[in-house]
């Protein structure tokens, strides 16, 4: 069968039908799908296609590339109306198409015109012959098939998305059906007033069958007998232009920019706050002839991009305001575009939903893989160990508990940066709050605190990283009574060194907003990740991190932070006099240490008797060493130095905090051919090296395991 007969007289059928392209030569627009080089050009040329839809608003060349296909291909071609037919139809179509295989051993290519018209039975229908090849087929739709057409039918077709045609693609057209003797105008002189066309062009909004149609009107209408004689004169006024179009228009500028330009004013006042210009430039618009769906889509748009959290009302109200217009259409729609306009132009603002672009940037530049925690445990945890050691948010006071949610590779990144603006600055302490918690855990999360000393290889030493249970508790516990008792001033200038997470330097920042904060890390990740946390906030007294331990400031301070930094006491002991300098008369000194020795030890977390006694005696000669730095101090070791430097007023106070912490077994093996094992050579226990560790290795490795670190806070005053 002939999917497009032809009558004799091509001139009793429509322009728009007349010039249909017969092949791709004469086929305007569309570049980025049947340009040359393009994949669907050369199936068509080469007639190898698969299964197809095109995708596309009324216009823009669906049903022509249908019948170009229809030209060119040997295979049989069959078309159906999905309005017009149903299972009947499609019954028949299969019937030929297995019959032309069966015989001729030939393809079929069927054509559904508007296919999203058929319900979920008809599709369903055509899925098994399509599958066994009895045709290829090319669906043409309005709709997204993605939301309108069978998804098993969407999964076996490649689906083309047909644009709006281009101006320059409308001019040539225009030209085509000008120029054509055969099916246009080309036996006649067709001239237009200045600014004539471009009319017709920029009214057709991109939908060639409007142009075609419209120049027929304006070409037809204009004799007052049509045809006239061959080569005569037809001139189309601007007047005619616009009563053929059937819109009510302004004329254009020269470039062709009055479009553009005032829908970009028309945002630019909604994003400036000016209800007045806003109005302005909507009237303007709908008066030229602007489509009122456009100028609704462009409504939504600035609902997300310039207003988002500010107001998330905004696109709620906008929304309704299109829903209406819908049910209601011109001239009464256009209160509905003045409604949204106006609460647009008058609400708060706020453009944070651009942080998706700088997401995006993150996710083109770096090659991540989802956090182990956070992956799907349901399929494969006794596997791969997927999803351990996510914390559900549920089991946690108000519902919330600090975790990496981001990649390794990301860590620290910052994308979204609330606004002070309306509902968005009632989150924003929350978020931020948040976010430097998060901050200060992941931070926290490198290994700190170390079980024994080894003069040559202090990294070694380090050990196991706690787990997200307590930590951020922990964190807070420290915090708080550092700060609590400290009596501080809106204007007061911090030094911190040692806060690698973050937790002492945020506080600070929040509690001094006329202040300076000064903090010194020691890790150069952590440096980078606060550094560029700093960025986000608004303020010009952001907190600045530097890297290492003497800063290079002439700034006098009137609180000195140390968190952790007298761990090798009598390697570091100096330090606090070394800061002297920096510390106001009736300065502050502030510090937060963990004391080793009264720490939890293996011997504690051994229940076997036996392993336990040789623990004991390991541990009772490396805490008992004088030359050992991590062993040989205490509290009150800490309190007489501060006082020797000349500090009064001194207060301390003794914590013990308690989180989960996992023993891996490199762990064990590092102490064992470090520190322990040496003591335990020269204890001469019969127990050999080896057994002690195999057994030690069986009873605490890999388990969550109580922990109790004691600190000590000592506040004074120079």
């Amino acid at each position: 069968m002939d999917l497009f007969d032809s009558v004799n007289d091509l001139h009793t059928e429509p322009l728009a039908a007349r010039m249909r392209p017969r092949d791709l030569n004469e086929y305007f627009g569309q570049h980025h799908i049947v340009g040359k080089g393009r994949l669907l050009r050369r199936a068509i040329k080469g007639d190898q296609l698969s299964s197809l839809i095109f995708y596309g608003p009324p216009g823009t060349g669906k049903t022509t590339l249908a019948r170009v296909i229809a030209g060119t291909t040997k295979s049989l071609f069959i078309s159906i109306n999905a309005v017009l037919s149903g299972v009947k139809q499609i019954r028949e179509a299969i019937d030929e198409a297995s019959e032309n295989r069966k015989l001729y051993g030939k393809r079929t290519i069927l054509f559904v015109d508007e296919v999203h018209r058929w319900n979920k039975s008809q599709q369903d229908a055509l899925l098994p012959w399509v599958e066994n090849g009895t045709f290829v087929l090319v669906g043409a739709t309005t709709e997204n098939p993605y939301f309108e057409v069978n998804s098993a039918l969407v999964s076996r077709s490649r689906v083309f998305q047909l644009r709006p045609l281009e101006d320059s693609d409308l001019f040539e057209v225009a030209k085509a059906a000008i120029e054509d003797r055969e099916r246009g105008y080309g036996k006649w002189s067709i001239k237009f007033e200045t600014g004539a066309l471009e009319l017709l062009v920029e009214k057709s909004a991109g939908d060639a069958r409007s142009l075609l149609n419209a120049l027929e009107l304006a070409i037809e209408t204009t004799p007052d007998n049509f045809p006239p004689p061959i080569d005569d004169e037809i001139y189309i006024s601007t007047d005619t232009a616009q009563e053929s179009i059937q819109q009510k228009a302004v004329l254009y500028d020269k470039e062709g920019d009055y479009h553009y330009d005032t829908i970009s004013a028309f945002i630019k006042s909604l994003r400036g706050s000016d209800p007045d210009a806003a109005l302005y430039w909507l009237a303007r618009m709908l008066r030229a002839g602007e489509s009122p769906n456009y100028i609704l889509r462009r409504l939504l748009i600035s609902a997300s991009e310039d207003i988002g959290l500010a107001d998330p009302n905004a696109i709620q109200v906008v929304t309704s305001c299109a829903t209406a217009f819908d049910r209601i259409g011109m001239p009464e729609g256009a209160f509905f575009l003045t409604q949204a306009t106006l609460y647009l132009a008058t609400t708060k603002k706020s453009n944070t939903t651009m942080a998706y672009f700088d997401a995006l940037k993150a996710v083109e530049e770096e090659k991540t893989e989802v956090p182990n925690h956070l992956k799907d445990g349901s399929r494969d945890k006794h596997s791969f160990g997927h999803g351990e050691g996510y914390k559900y948010p549920h089991a946690f006071k108000d519902h919330w508990v600090s975790q990496a949610y981001l990649p390794d590779a990301l860590r620290g990144r910052i994308f979204y940066k609330p606004s002070d603006q309306g509902w968005e600055e009632s989150v924003q302490k929350s978020v931020l709050d948040k976010r430097e918690q998060q901050i200060s855990v992941m931070m926290e999360q490198a290994p700190q605190e170390v079980l024994t000393f080894s003069p040559n290889n202090k990294e070694r030493d380090k050990w196991i990283k706690r787990t997200q249970g307590d930590l951020n508790e922990n964190l807070t516990k420290i915090k708080n009574r550092l700060f609590d008792n400290l009596k501080i001033s809106r204007h007061f200038n911090f030094l911190i060194l040692g806060d690698d997470g973050g937790s002492l330097t945020f506080e600070a920042f929040k509690r001094t907003p006329e202040g300076y904060v000064l903090s010194g890390v020691e890790g150069r990740e952590s440096y980078e990740v606060l550094n560029y946390y700093t960025t986000t906030l608004d303020s010009i007294d952001r907190p600045e991190i530097f890297l290492g331990t003497i800063p290079d400031t002439e700034v006098s301070f009137e609180v000195l932070i140390l968190k952790n930094r007298l761990t090798y006491f009598d390697k570091n002991k100096d330090l606090i006099s070394k800061l002297l300098k920096y510390i106001k008369k009736d300065g502050n000194l502030v510090l937060t240490q963990v004391i080793p020795r009264e720490s939890t030890r293996l011997s504690n977390i051994v229940n076997n008797r036996e392993l336990k006694e040789i623990l004991l005696n390991i541990e009772g000669v490396i805490f008992n060493k004088e030359s050992n730095p991590l062993t040989n101090w205490d509290s009150k070791t800490v309190i007489n130095h501060v006082k020797d430097l000349g500090f009064t007023d001194i207060e301390s106070e003794i914590i013990d905090t308690t989180e989960l912490r996992v023993i891996k077994k490199e762990n064990i093996d590092t102490w064992f051919n470090g520190e322990f094992g040496d003591v335990l050579n020269e204890l001469n226990i019969s127990e050999t090296k080896e057994s002690v560790v195999d057994k030690l290795k069986s009873l605490i490795s890999e388990k969550e395991i109580p922990w109790t670190s004691r600190h000590i806070i000592l506040r004074a005053k120079r």
